[in-house]
């Protein structure tokens, strides 16, 4: 039983995480008409600091175009998807933290907080915790903001699409909740590892590389698992098409690629490696011959939070593993 509660909950998780790059590909970030700029800002009454802090009154833009005045830090925070969740904890507000989605499993307190829906938000239940602040995707949790903002309800609304951008969503969420020390000390551990990925991989030549994200799903141009795969020393063989789209068995073989990366999903069997095992033709390809099929940890890949540079470390241990340790 306790097997097939957990496929179960994987299978929902995969669901979950389709649903959310289809929309990113579908409407380019940008839900229910809600105009979406490229990356939040934040213009406090003075510049804050890491040894000042924050400044308020706070005006924030969001990535909705939505502004917010923040008279002081918000003391309720309720956060819609798993990677807010991560973002708040890794500022150092955790505690702060009354209301997770269902899929928000890390840090490990996460589970113990109150569950507020999964990709449906319960609107009734975010209502009852009287949040000061609600952090939300903007692809994902269109209808959700647009009910919550109805109540009068402040949400701080975001579609992180790079590496950078994830970044400056961590420093303005680190502003907006008076945590500006912490948030500086996330991103400049982000942007280390970025810089220690490609200077290790910069004169090696880059290898092909295939990652399936979801069973039957890859990443094309001009997204972020596009970006950190090149990162990471790899050339995207599913790069000649935009978006998340659904795989071309056949064109992948004809691609070869010298690597192929997916994320453990914690199940026996794999999902995704069970789709890989059904396709004709697979085992001609150079990576699956030379035994270079690789798992990686699967939150930290998919997750535009702090973990995203666990994820890029990930995927350059598994491209250039002589390289990157």
């Amino acid at each position: 039983m306790k097997v097939k509660m957990n496929h179960m909950l994987k299978t929902s998780l995969a669901i979950w995480l389709i649903a959310t790059l289809t929309l990113l590909a579908a409407c380019g970030g940008a839900v229910n008409n809600n105009k979406e700029s490229a990356a939040p800002t934040v213009a406090p009454s003075a510049s804050p600091s890491a040894e000042t802090g924050a400044a308020y009154p706070l005006t924030v833009t969001d990535g909705m175009d939505t502004k917010l005045t923040f008279e002081q830090a918000p003391e309720k925070i309720v956060t819609l998807v798993p990677s807010e969740t991560e973002v708040v904890f890794a500022v150092g507000a955790g505690k702060q933290v009354v209301g997770v989605d269902q899929y928000s499993n890390y840090p490990e307190e996460a589970n113990d907080i109150e569950k507020i829906g999964d990709m449906t938000t319960n609107i009734e239940a975010v209502v009852k915790l009287n949040p000061d602040l609600v952090l939300a995707s903007s692809s994902m949790n269109g209808d959700a903001i647009a009910k919550l903002r109805e109540l009068n309800i402040p949400v701080f609304a975001s579609d992180p699409k790079t590496y950078g951008e994830t970044i400056a969503h961590i420093e303005s969420v680190g502003q907006i909740l008076n945590r500006v020390k912490d948030a500086e000390t996330v991103a400049g551990h982000m942007r280390d590892v970025m810089n220690q990925v490609m200077n290790a991989v910069k004169d090696a030549p880059a290898k092909k590389v295939y990652l399936e994200f979801s069973p039957g799903y890859t990443a094309g141009s001009g997204t972020f698992l596009d970006e950190l795969l090149t990162m990471a020393g790899g050339t995207n063989v599913a790069g000649s098409k935009e978006g998340w789209y659904e795989v071309s068995a056949e064109e992948i073989v004809k691609q070869n690629p010298e690597i192929i990366i997916y994320p453990d999903m914690k199940v026996k069997p794999n999902p995704i490696v069970a789709a890989m095992d059904s396709r004709a033709g697979w085992n001609v390809i150079d990576a699956v011959k030379n035994k270079q099929v690789i798992a990686v940890a699967e939150d930290p890949l998919v997750r535009v939070g702090p973990r995203l540079a666990d994820g890029l470390l990930d995927l350059a241990k598994a491209v250039h593993p002589d390289l990157v340790k």
